[in-house]
């Protein structure tokens, strides 16, 4: 039986970070303005884990800033803090997140002393002309360098790509897919390009050189990223930025396809685009459609948007589960 996975953030804002990317304005994302002291990080761990089912795998998460980049005492007071949890039998592990540039052999040598079981690249995007234009500072020989190395420690590589940067394109952001399959990543994250109030990318915004991607194009590409990453055998653990407080209202946000749904929105559109085939049919009949129970929700679509979508051949439309079906496969009837 698979356990199910939980993550407990610890987000370290800015931390280390040797650049500040034109996009990056930590504290509005993550509603953090500085790193939890030691006793706020037991009290958000000691939080966390009384609402996570008992049986889970749960790994500690240092997020938000470049964690290998802080000085090494530092991360050594957070790292034995994460593993007197792994030493008493709660928590399985430690993951984080850093730079392509800021790994070497011996930095994975010191994580490994400390049980660190996962490390998520920042990478955005392996295009040069668009690492520069984000003011990155690292190249895409540091990405591949980077991937490698933890690949060959035995840490679980997760990578971080950010669609629609300025000089992106559909055929860039889908070669970066393509490397991050190739590197043999474990998991990825795909964040959409926002424009956050405060950061360079609003000024050029504003000054009408930079157009962020229209909703509607952040789910097409996504929905095709995460049909790459699923045929690659790599789990997708997030699809849009984590809608945190001022994100929602409007605060920290100023323009991009930020939506409080962006995964199930997705979804719903990899299932329209199976779907769509049953509209060339002859016949316009009531349809029974079968699916996998987990993908019920997304079959119908996001406010039932693939149900009507099928009404306009369709004179009834009903979906039902049934747990044979594997994926996003289904069975159809015509009654």
């Amino acid at each position: 039986m698979q356990h199910r996975h939980f993550n407990i953030p610890i987000f370290i804002p800015h931390a280390a970070c040797p650049h500040k990317c034109i996009f990056c304005d930590q504290k509005s994302i993550s509603d953090t303005a500085k790193p939890p002291s030691y006793k706020e990080m037991r009290s958000i761990i000691e939080t966390r884990l009384n609402t996570i089912p008992a049986d889970s795998e749960i790994e500690i998460a240092f997020f938000g800033g470049t964690f290998t980049g802080i000085p090494v005492n530092k991360q050594e007071q957070y790292l034995k803090l994460a593993n007197e949890y792994i030493d008493q039998g709660r928590i399985s592990g430690i993951r984080m997140s850093t730079r392509p540039d800021c790994i070497d052999s011996q930095i994975l040598r010191f994580l490994k002393k400390y049980n660190v079981t996962a490390i998520e690249l920042g990478i955005q995007s392996t295009d040069r002309d668009v690492l520069r234009k984000a003011e990155r500072g690292h190249s895409k020989e540091d990405i591949i360098d980077a991937a490698r190395l933890i690949k060959e420690s035995g840490i679980a590589l997760g990578m971080q790509m950010m669609p629609g940067l300025p000089e992106d394109t559909y055929k860039k952001t889908i070669d970066t897919a393509g490397t991050i399959i190739g590197l043999k990543a474990n998991t990825v994250r795909v964040y959409p390009c926002l424009v956050i109030k405060g950061t360079k990318l609003e000024e050029l915004y504003l000054s009408g050189k930079y157009n962020p991607l229209s909703l509607e194009d952040a789910v097409s590409w996504c929905a095709d990223l995460l049909q790459m990453f699923d045929d690659a055998g790599i789990s997708v653990i997030k699809m849009g930025l984590h809608p945190s407080e001022g994100l929602v209202s409007g605060n920290f946000l100023t323009a991009g396809p930020f939506h409080l749904s962006f995964r199930e929105l997705v979804l719903s559109e990899i299932w329209r685009r199976l779907l769509k085939n049953l509209m060339d049919s002859d016949r316009n009949s009531e349809l029974l459609l079968y699916v996998n129970p987990s993908e019920l929700n997304y079959a119908i679509g996001y406010k039932s948007c693939n149900r009507i979508m099928l009404l306009k051949k369709f004179g009834k439309v009903i979906f039902k589960t049934e747990s044979l079906i594997r994926g996003r496969n289904y069975k159809h009837e015509h009654y």
